[in-house]
């Protein structure tokens, strides 16, 4: 499997930023996993002299240099007694200005840091590095080795996650199979990705839906099977704000439009009364409650079976009852 470009330009920005000397383009092609792989298949000679893998290789990393210093990374090329071109990209010259942060923004900031923790372009990054260390190549050292501290992370179980994220940096159409709640199949879409985000440790995507001709926004966890991508143009400008944490709340019953009354049999469904605005004791073993409605709340209250009726509003007791009977037939 061919190793993606991102991984690739992060793995050669560690090592120009790694080094205290400048690396060849021989060590450097030696120490990249993907440039070993890009160029591992071709043989013979070509017309120039260069055998076809050194042809590859050299137009790959000219065009990741000129990458690299598009995103900022200042490289320097230096000419070594022998001859023969080296690279670095100096810690000073691509340090960033003093940043003043509030202790919000550094937990924020922080947070962020940690998505990659579990992901593959963290491995494949810092191997790159690891070669270098094991080939005898002086490293800058890391100011925060050896430290200890308390640090948060952002679980990334879901093998969609990757895939995802590079389609909606690239602006690819993507199509996966898809398992809505209480289904009992998962069903093909076919979705423009806009934008990825964790919401109360799961991770939702939100994007177009082309089959329904709306947005809408996905579990990671419930999307089954590969994330197949395609060549396809978007149909729909992407908004410049996706409020992705807003639609989930609407669609899990966080954002309430209205309020329904529901029965609760006395000693149970504690995680409704912690949100109910009003209750009475109805005297008969079942306690009445006013919670906040809003999409969703069908779905929860079916997890309280026999504990919990709804009184009104009458759509909200139709969803439930349907919901009820589906799963009795299940």
């Amino acid at each position: 499997m061919a190793i993606a470009k991102a991984e690739r330009l992060m793995s050669l920005a560690l090592c120009l930023l790694g080094t205290r000397r400048p690396l060849t383009k021989g060590e450097l092609r030696g120490s990249i996993e993907a440039y070993i792989e890009a160029t591992s298949a071709s043989s013979g000679a070509s017309d120039g002299g260069e055998s076809p893998k050194d042809d590859a290789f050299n137009r790959m990393f000219e065009r990741d240099k000129e990458d690299l210093r598009e995103l900022g990374l200042i490289i320097e090329t230096v000419e070594g007694v022998d001859g023969e071109t080296g690279y670095l990209a100096r810690r000073d010259s691509n340090r960033l200005p003093p940043i003043t942060l509030d202790v919000e923004e550094a937990a924020a900031l922080g947070l962020a840091a940690k998505v990659w923790q579990q992901a593959r372009l963290a491995g494949a990054a810092s191997g790159a590095l690891q070669k270098l260390r094991a080939a005898g190549m002086p490293l800058a050292e890391d100011p925060y080795e050896g430290q200890s501290a308390l640090e948060t992370r952002i679980p990334v179980h879901e093998a969609a996650f990757e895939p995802l994220m590079l389609a909606a940096r690239d602006r690819r159409v993507v199509v996966f199979d898809y398992r809505k709640a209480n289904a009992a199949h998962p069903e093909q879409r076919k979705v423009e990705p806009w934008a990825l985000e964790c919401w109360r440790g799961h991770w939702y995507l939100a994007g177009w839906d082309r089959e329904r001709d709306a947005e809408r926004v996905f579990r990671l966890s419930r999307i089954t099977g590969k994330v197949r991508s395609r060549a396809l143009a978007f149909t729909v400008p992407v908004p410049d704000h996706v409020t992705v944490r807003t639609t989930v709340e609407s669609w899990a019953g966080e954002t309430a439009t209205s309020t329904a009354r529901i029965k609760v049999r006395a000693g149970h469904g504690y995680p409704l009364r912690s949100r109910a605005v009003a209750s009475r004791d109805l005297g008969d073993g079942w306690d009445e409650l006013e919670i906040p409605y809003g999409h969703g709340l069908d779905a929860w209250l079916v997890e309280f079976g026999a504990d919990v009726l709804v009184l009104e509003p009458a759509e909200l007791r139709a969803d439930v009852i349907e919901r009820l009977r589906a799963v009795a037939k299940g």
